[in-house]
């Protein structure tokens, strides 16, 4: 069965990711969104970012427009719009789809272990 480490993904300027380099550290996956009314947890999700990074924790943030379009922008918007209103330092990958016919297989594993 496989691992969220086994998955690749696309970070904001398209190249591949390979999550084994995530293997050894405590992972928190977040769908996010920068017009949403839970876009200031950006800053939450920083704080926690830099208070435990140093023991092995981080925080992979996948934008995505499928709940209320509320992540319109390119990846290259997104990823300036999170450094400069939040000063976010953590990865932020390229824009996914959570649910449908082209949901990320990342999600798709997730959902089936939720």
């Amino acid at each position: 069965m496989p691992k969220v480490h086994h998955f690749k993904v696309k970070d904001s300027q398209d190249q591949d990711v390979d999550l084994a380099q995530y293997r050894d550290k405590v992972v928190l996956i977040v769908n996010t969104a920068s017009q949403c009314g839970f876009t200031s947890q950006y800053q939450e999700l920083e704080a926690l970012y830099q208070q435990y990074k140093d023991q092995g924790f981080v925080v992979l943030a996948f934008p995505c427009n499928q709940f209320g379009a509320q992540e319109p922008g390119s990846n290259a918007e997104i990823q300036q719009f999170c450094q400069l209103n939040y000063g976010v330092s953590f990865p932020v990958f390229g824009k996914v789809q959570v649910n449908g016919l082209d949901s990320h297989p990342l999600f798709e594993y997730l959902k089936d272990q939720a």
